[in-house]
């Protein structure tokens, strides 16, 4: 995949295309070639999570006009977090235009589909700034939005903690408990790894960006791992 490929599966034509070579651009990429005329992807990445918000926000109001609010937020946590948009851009092969540190190139854990989830979210605000919102939300459409049959069939937009908790304490009479396994990283790109237990038995592992992230994705490995979701 090239970034040419890219733009021409979107039919992307307007604009800048420095933009859009920036949404692929690591801060670890910057921090070992200082001389980059281009910035890393950070500002694109937040003003794209905003534009990716509102417009799964828009389809999900107009597609589920009789779901209440409660339900349709659900929803979007489910499309919106970091394992459905990293999925997305691995399908997308956005990996194949990431520019990396040499230490994260060699990384190919969860770590690496964060990444290319924020990358996803950069590309998205360089779509917005240069083709305007209605591009981008087509662009949302044809990829996040099209996994909203799955997470709903799946039960992906239940909250896995509380989830997790009711089956634990119905079926083994214990509270999930969540410790700290371990901690990487810089500080600006800091990765927590979190396991979940029941009793003394470890169920499961997850990784986040956040202590809260990472014992989400434990609840939802545990849901997997216990048969109680499918995968």
């Amino acid at each position: 995949m090239t970034l040419a490929d890219l733009l021409e599966k979107f039919d992307l034509k307007k604009g800048e295309r420095s933009l859009y070579e920036q949404a692929f651009i690591h801060r670890s990429y910057i921090n070992e070639n200082p001389r980059t005329k281009l910035h890393h992807n950070e500002r694109l990445e937040f003003l794209g999570d905003a534009v990716l918000e509102l417009s799964v926000t828009e389809f999900l109001y107009k597609k589920f006009p009789e779901r209440n609010e409660g339900d349709l937020t659900a929803y979007r946590s489910a499309l919106v977090n970091a394992v459905t948009i990293g999925s997305v851009a691995e399908s997308l092969l956005l990996n194949d235009l990431m520019m990396l540190s040499k230490g994260e190139a060699k990384d190919v854990t969860k770590a690496r589909q964060s990444i290319l989830a924020d990358a996803f979210e950069a590309f998205l605000g360089a779509v917005y700034l240069n083709e305007g919102y209605d591009v981008a939300k087509r662009v949302v459409s044809v990829t996040i939005m099209t996994k909203t049959d799955e997470v709903i069939e799946k039960g992906l937009y239940k909250d896995a903690k509380s989830f997790v908790q009711e089956k634990a304490q119905e079926l083994y009479s214990v509270t999930p408990s969540y410790s700290l396994i371990d901690q990487m990283g810089p500080d600006h790109d800091k990765r927590f790894v979190i396991a979940i237990s029941f009793g003394e038995q470890q169920i499961a592992l997850g990784e986040g960006k956040s202590k809260q992230e990472a014992e989400t994705n434990a609840a939802k490995n545990a849901l997997v791992k216990k048969g109680w979701v499918k995968a």
